[in-house]
């Protein structure tokens, strides 16, 4: 392909959503990226119909993102899975209702949005939070079980499915451990398309770095973030994207993957990003951030070393056990 499959996240309250999606400007850019939209389905109300059936009518790919509400944890994990089903099927309700027509399904891969308002608050609280289900094994198997059998009856709704997922999920999958999982309430699902979550504004100044590393595992990639969201203050570097930077992060992911997620639309609008990201030049080589690929790199397999430990404990215990007996012989001798 000369150039990506866009796709843009909105995440939006009502009233605003409405505000940017009445301007007719907006919907020409769109078409002219041959751009898609992931919405966030903050509620269920007659204005946001009314939005997917604007784009469905000027032919804007519409993918339902499905998110919760804040006091059920915000995004799908393991300490919501009923609250999960019950939202798919209210939103199947409401789609069928409105006429609604969604090019996909997104499920959103995150730790509970209750766990980040407790790291605001204290950071040993927030941690003791996520630890305390870390050694819960039954919790990550039978959470994950019903996770996938969601993603399955949506399947069989005739919708494609799609996982937002953090990136972690790729090292503790090469690891064969669930301790991440657990830890952090995230499920390691089969999809129909996997989106690594690769924002590098949380992780300046290697964020570049960080993107390229985890690209050659990515099926599509999400970069960002160009502004708006979830208020992370606090708790992460919140900075949105320059232009320099979002150029950057496109170039880099398109030389990995022909589907590019980003966060977001409204980021994008503020900034005035779309007639720049149209006038882009796909087939420019980007400059490789080696080094500190090489450096997250260098984290990534210490990471993957300390799941794998985990998942098999019994491998450094018999180590040692052997070593403690070595060193006993010789002491003999």
């Amino acid at each position: 392909m000369d150039k990506p499959v866009l796709t843009f996240f909105c995440e939006l309250e009502t009233e605003p959503l409405v505000a940017l999606f009445a301007s007719p400007d907006l919907l020409t850019q769109l078409k002219d990226l041959g751009a898609g939209i992931s919405l966030g389905i903050l509620d269920l109300s007659s204005e946001r119909a009314a939005v997917v059936q604007r784009l469905n009518r000027e032919g804007i790919p519409v993918h339902a993102w499905l998110l919760l509400p804040k006091e059920q944890g915000y995004w799908f994990n393991l300490d919501n899975i009923t609250q999960a089903y019950e939202r798919y099927e209210q939103f199947k309700t409401w789609s069928r209702d409105n006429n609604l027509r969604w090019e996909a399904i997104g499920l959103d891969i995150e730790p509970d949005i209750r766990a980040i308002e407790y790291l605001r608050q204290s950071r040993w609280q927030g941690y003791w939070y996520l630890a305390r289900q870390a050694f819960n094994r039954e919790r990550g198997e039978s959470g994950r079980r019903a996770y996938q059998f969601l993603v399955n009856r949506i399947r069989r709704d005739g919708y494609r499915v799609e996982s937002y997922q953090i990136p972690l999920v790729v090292d503790e999958r090469r690891a064969g451990s669930s301790l991440l999982q657990r830890l952090l309430g995230i499920v390691d699902l089969e999809v129909d398309r996997e989106v690594l979550m690769l924002y590098s504004s949380f992780i300046r100044p290697v964020g570049d770095g960080y993107l390229w590393a985890y690209a050659f595992d990515a099926q599509a990639i999400g970069v960002g973030s160009t502004g708006g969201g979830v208020n992370l203050e606090g708790v992460a570097n919140t900075r949105p994207l320059s232009w320099a930077e979002l150029q950057r992060d496109l170039l880099l992911a398109f030389q990995h993957t022909d589907f590019i997620y980003i966060f977001s639309l409204e980021g994008c609008v503020q900034q005035n990003f779309l007639p720049l990201i149209r006038d882009l030049d796909w087939q420019q080589r980007p400059h490789l951030p080696i080094q500190t690929a090489r450096q997250i790199e260098r984290w990534r397999q210490l990471a993957r070393l300390g799941l794998w430990m985990f998942a098999h404990p019994w491998v450094p215990a018999i180590a040692l056990l052997v070593l403690l007996r070595m060193i006993s012989r010789n002491r003999r001798k």
